[in-house]
């Protein structure tokens, strides 16, 4: 590892945060916080269970009922989250670097990514608190029709170890900004982050009970929050299998609302009359590699036009020793390490079944760095992939990329939505009416045009089919932590 680590002065704390003070399980059990830069184990964390979840659940309740936050007025919940954002930002080397170390993306990246993306979504969502007005209803001279929000009142959340910080504002800083108090289980394999979030949200006067922080594995942990009686509304990111358990647990205890954001395959498509060959091959690239291909939305399915697609892959080849993996500690790296030993097994098995199944290797293909005792896998690229190989159906989340060409846009629009997944798509071309009516048949919540991944806060995030149910971000995600009442009074005038 860099000198990045050795000199610094940065501290892991691994308790949970329950109703404002750091606390160990109540049964004192523990778990080994291992990064996969170089195998070290960083610290020990909380293995919280039923009873501290229940701890956690009774704090967010009294929070919410005394009305410490939600009764506050919207000008002064706006401050706080505006200071819960400045502080962020204040700590930006200290939470990129412990990003970095607990899950293995480049620090660079940490820093002017996450932890940018995540204060900005809490500042936005603060700033949202006392600009979103209820409603009036048209109604009668004897009436008034009142339709309004409501917190819904506790909210657990359950974020993954891809993007910890910001899987975690872009659930907590609208569910805050609502008025509900909040329990939040970060991924057994990044905790640190969230964690710190916590501590930093009490710093800037968010009362305390009103944010906890639950550590600790899924069937322990997750399960007796998407389980619990007194969770009003449960908010997952994560793999579509166990979010379908999600949503039968909240089912089988107080049909609580169950919010899902799950996998994606997205299909990248790039037409021949595509305006920019190099930034499209730029971005298809980029996109797959960046946080080492561990990303809901990867545009990991390539379907580039047969009369384009050797210079195209010529191109990309160029583009590949870039993303060579290197300690991610380091501020020139590009690629890091993936999360941990079962994530890099699991990818080093799909590039197996790519060779086996008859795709051409052109790029990569191995474990890298095997000295550093951390988990690289060389970016990997793959030609001549058929539809029905396991590489282009199943989602890898890893540095994988499937190339597959196409001479008919109605047969690569069929191909691209032949997919349990629905989550975000990229379609390349010049022609005005042919980037319209394939956005408009592509299945996905998401259509990029003549760009990838370019969006920002204001617009929502989610996914059609198997990728899950509700959105993140921009104004739609309030529906998700509020209840609509209607309020119908009669009038009676004497005038």
């Amino acid at each position: 590892m860099s000198e990045a680590l050795e000199g610094s002065s940065l501290k892991f704390d691994g308790r949970a945060v329950v109703d404002g003070r750091r606390v160990h399980a109540l049964d004192g059990q523990c778990f080994d916080c291992v990064s996969p830069v170089d195998g070290r184990v960083l610290t020990q964390v909380a293995r919280c269970s039923q009873a501290d979840v229940d701890a956690a659940v009774a704090a967010g309740r009294r929070a919410f009922d005394d009305r410490r936050w939600s009764g506050l007025a919207p000008a002064r919940r706006k401050r706080f989250m505006q200071r819960f954002a400045d502080l962020v930002l204040e700590h930006a080397d200290e939470l990129a670097l412990l990003e970095t170390l607990d899950m293995g993306k480049p620090v660079k990246y940490a820093r002017s990514v996450d932890v940018a993306s995540a204060a900005n979504c809490i500042r936005w969502y603060g700033e949202a608190i006392d600009k979103v007005y209820d409603e009036v209803a048209p109604t009668p001279s004897t009436a008034l029709a009142l339709i309004t929000r409501e917190p819904v009142g506790i909210v657990g959340v359950i974020v993954p170890w891809n993007y910890p910080m910001i899987m975690a504002a872009w659930k907590i800083a609208p569910a805050l900004a609502a008025g509900n108090s909040v329990v939040l289980k970060p991924s057994e394999k990044s905790p640190l982050t969230a964690l710190r979030l916590a501590d930093l949200a009490l710093e800037a006067g968010i009362p305390a009970g009103v944010l906890n922080v639950v550590t600790g594995f899924g069937p322990e942990a997750g399960s007796p929050l998407a389980l619990h009686m007194d969770v009003d509304c449960i908010a997952f990111t994560g793999s579509t299998k166990v979010g379908k358990q999600i949503h039968v647990m909240a089912g089988q205890s107080n049909l609580k609302r169950a919010w899902t954001e799950l996998g994606g395959k997205s299909p990248n498509i790039v037409f021949a009359d595509c305006p920019d060959l190099d930034r499209a091959v730029e971005a298809s690239i980029g996109s797959i590699f960046f946080n080492q291909g561990e990303s809901c939305n990867a545009p990991s399915r390539l379907f580039v036009e047969a009369s384009i697609k050797d210079r195209f892959l010529e191109k990309a080849m160029e583009l590949v020793p870039q993303y060579a993996p290197a300690d991610p500690t380091r501020p020139d790296t590009e690629m890091g390490a993936l999360v941990d030993r079962i994530q890099m097994d699991t990818v080093l098995r799909y590039i197996e079944s790519g060779k086996s199944e008859g795709a051409k290797l052109v790029a990569g293909g191995e474990q890298a760095l095997v000295e550093s005792g951390g988990c690289y896998v060389q970016p990997t690229i793959f030609d001549g992939v058929k539809p029905s190989m396991t590489i282009a159906r199943e989602e890898i989340f890893g540095p994988v990329l499937a190339v597959m060409s196409f001479t008919d846009v109605a047969e690569v629009v069929k191909e691209a939505n032949a997919s349990i997944y629905g989550l975000q798509a990229g379609v390349w071309t010049r022609d005005l009416n042919k980037a319209h009516g394939v956005a408009r048949a592509l299945r996905a919540g998401t259509v990029h045009v003549n760009q990838y991944d370019e969006d920002d806060i204001t617009v929502p995030f989610g996914g059609f089919k198997q990728s899950g149910v509700g959105r993140d971000k921009s104004l739609h995600a309030f529906d998700k932590y509020t209840e609509c009442k209607t309020t119908w009074i009669r009038i009676d005038s004497p005038v």
